[in-house]
């Protein structure tokens, strides 16, 4: 399977995003020929972060390729240069992925198709309303892939770790206080974005997960907002106070505020009161990332805060939502 894996082109849509670039490092670091869509560097939205991260891409081998997502035969002739594809497009972005897979029917040769998921498990939770119009729109792409009979791997990852741990403890701010969204005893999963890419590149070259859904729970990173915080008094030697949010004013705001902004506190509420993450089992034939690569060495929450102490990555933007 390795032999096979390492001769798998792999090509990413969104790879200068925040969890893309780390699937394009994973995809180089596993020998894979890489190459990256994103649109023109001349374009307006294109940050500085991206023509960065370009240039890194370039001096490592990456193949870099312009386009957007409406030029259909450019996207053709960039599927027909590869094997697998994964997107890693941001929320706003989703239904756009019908255009790629449009085009993966053209071109007629990718093996494996991994669409932009990488959150919950959208198809075993119930959230507020206004996370679940987001996660009908991923739904749709699900359904849109099956239908095409596109060869594919759906994934949970879950909790980006990093993500969540700068807004849920604010490390980079002296303060003495943090936020706990409910009662802080929900269980989430906490994956760091390094380990994400890596796993995500491993599955889309599996057998194993080919037409299945993958779900990243390592034991080690499942855990609640009042034990995150523990951990993190421990190491920093401070005491923080807890400001608690009840799940009733949660509710109150994703009824209350405009679209988009319901979304993160609808998001909040999911994973932090209501622990969707971990409402539903994981049994022996279901296939869950820790279990499928034992020889992988996961980044842990304990040290990930670890890296916080030491050199903490820079806060990042908040997701977008429109």
């Amino acid at each position: 399977m390795e032999s096979e894996a390492e001769k798998s082109r792999i090509l990413i849509f969104g790879g200068t995003g925040y969890i893309g670039k780390h699937m394009v490092r994973a995809s180089v670091s596993l020998g894979h020929p890489t190459s990256v869509y994103v649109c023109p560097a001349a374009a307006p939205r294109t940050r500085t972060l991206s023509l960065d991260l370009r240039r890194e891409f370039r001096s490592a081998g990456v193949r870099i390729i312009e386009g957007e997502l409406e030029e259909h035969e450019k996207m053709v002739a960039a599927l027909k240069e590869a094997d697998i594809v994964i997107s890693a497009l941001a929320y706003p972005q989703v239904p756009d992925q019908l255009k790629i897979i449009d085009a993966i029917v053209a071109a007629g040769n990718i093996k494996r198709f991994l669409p932009s998921d990488f959150g919950c498990e959208e198809d075993k939770i119930t959230p507020l309303p206004p996370f679940q119009e987001c996660l009908e729109m991923k739904r749709k792409i699900r359904r849109a892939t099956e239908a095409a009979g596109i060869p594919f791997t759906f994934v949970a990852a879950n909790c980006f770790a990093a993500y969540f741990v700068n807004i849920l403890l604010h490390p980079h701010d002296l303060h003495g206080e943090i936020v706990v969204y409910g009662n802080g005893e929900a269980n989430a999963v906490l994956n760091y974005e390094e380990d994400v890419g890596k796993y995500t590149i491993k599955v889309a070259n599996d057998p194993r997960a080919r037409n299945r859904v993958v779900t990243y729970r390592p034991e080690p990173n499942i855990i609640s907002q009042n034990r995150l915080i523990s951990l993190w008094e421990e190491k920093t030697g401070r005491s923080f106070k807890r400001v608690y949010v009840p799940e009733e004013d949660l509710v109150k705001l994703s009824q209350t505020l405009p679209p988009p902004d319901n979304i993160p506190v609808s998001i909040l509420h999911s994973i932090f009161v209501k622990g969707d993450l971990m409402s539903y089992d994981i049994n022996e034939d279901d296939l869950e990332a820790s279990r499928l690569y034992p020889e992988m060495q996961d980044t842990t929450i304990d040290q990930l805060l670890d890296v916080f102490l030491a050199d903490p990555p820079e806060p990042p933007a908040m997701a977008a939502f429109k």
